[in-house]
């Protein structure tokens, strides 16, 4: 039986995760979930799944949230300290990783320093600060499973293969629903348009990386410090169908794909069951309906997110956390409707050159700077026309 701190239990990837546990109660039970905001849902969700402790980060949500859960016997906590608190809870072993952005790292390091297994769906963690995510895990003797598909596929592929190591990683992205609009269109595209991935049912701030491509940027970042490979043997391939998750080429030339339909159940079942398999949480893949799969190269210049990303993964040191500040303040300026969809780059871009570039030395020193990046961010926003 593993006991699962789930961190995000609200978003996407939180509720998949509820399901898988739902559907495995010998082996699941969660023992802690956090959310932002959404204090109703984690109500709903704390009343089915009775964990021991509940923490909502908005502190403006804390009377509501015990007022609602009052006789139950489930602790509640709000803030910052609370969603610490919820990795500590006793018994826990295991942490999934789902709180969207920069606002996971600490969890992340706190989870890690209790030896928690980390199944990681937060990508954001290892880009801000992947040297030290990966020194930690690797001081603190533990596994970190990645929950995206991507990474998964990559992990599934990479098993038994600790002798050969990757040549190449190549790494599927639907495009979006914008891979064949042209250059002029895309400083046309709504929010709503923005928002309707054509593949997944995913989060706001998720969907639109999608849309730029940035989330794919990320990922590559993320791959770089799960797998040990530099940025020159990591590609990007366009799949519009995404059912070929990721892809892995050997020194012999042999490629490895992982299939499945688009559908996170798989991979969150797989980081939590590894290295046994379990019962499928759903159909298995009919290459037969699937019929047609196709390939094509990132349009890097229209989507220049990507391009942005390998550069800042290139350069290290700070660049990626100043990338991810100013992307997560971009994407939400779009979201209000203050900027325009390609205005999301512009933004990234201007706010990557205010720097100079510097050694990651602390988690604490991390913080600031994404402090400071937002700031810095939300300034460009300000003056966009």
């Amino acid at each position: 039986m593993k006991n699962i701190v789930l961190l995000g239990s609200t978003g996407s990837i939180g509720r998949s995760t509820l399901e898988v546990v739902k559907n495995n109660p010998e082996e699941l039970r969660v023992v802690s979930m956090t959310a932002s905001d959404n204090w109703r849902l984690l109500a709903e969700q704390a009343l089915e799944f009775k964990p021991d402790f509940v923490a909502v980060a908005k502190s403006e949500h804390e009377n509501k949230l015990r007022e609602t859960l009052a006789g139950t016997g489930i602790r509640v906590g709000a803030g910052a300290d609370a969603i610490i608190e919820a990795v500590h809870v006793a018994g826990a072993d295991t942490t999934v990783a789902a709180i969207v952005g920069a606002a996971g790292l600490q969890p992340v390091m706190a989870a890690i320093a209790c030896r928690h297994q980390i199944c990681l769906a937060n990508k954001e963690t290892l880009v801000v600060a992947g040297s030290l995510v990966m020194e930690a895990v690797k001081k603190a003797g533990i596994d970190l499973i990645p929950v995206d598909s991507e990474h998964s596929a990559i992990f599934q592929c990479l098993q038994g293969a600790a002798a050969t190591p990757p040549r190449k990683i190549i790494i599927t992205a639907s495009g979006g629903p914008f891979r064949s609009l042209s250059a002029a269109a895309l400083a046309e595209v709504s929010v709503e348009q923005a928002l309707k991935h054509p593949n997944w049912n995913m989060g706001g701030k998720i969907t639109i990386d999608s849309a730029t491509l940035m989330n794919k940027g990320l990922e590559v970042i993320e791959a770089h410090w799960l797998f040990s490979v530099g940025y020159e043997q990591i590609d990007v391939v366009v799949h519009p169908q995404s059912i070929i998750h990721s892809l892995v080429e050997f020194s012999d030339g042999s490629v490895l794909a992982q299939l499945g339909w688009p559908d996170m159940k798989l991979p969150i079942q797989y980081a939590l069951s590894w290295p046994k398999r379990w019962q499928p949480p759903l159909p298995a893949l009919d290459l037969v309906k699937v019929a047609d799969m196709t390939f094509t190269s990132p349009r890097y210049d229209d989507f220049p997110c990507l391009s942005l990303a390998f550069k800042a993964g290139k350069d290290g040191g700070i660049m990626p956390c100043v990338l991810n500040a100013a992307n997560e303040v971009a994407v939400n300026a779009f979201m209000q409707r203050r900027i325009t969809f390609v205005q999301i780059s512009e933004v990234i871009e201007k706010t990557m050159a205010k720097y100079t570039n510097e050694k990651v030395q602390s988690v604490e020193k991390l913080v600031g700077i994404d402090r400071e990046a937002r700031l810095q961010a939300e300034g460009i926003v300000k003056d966009c026309k």
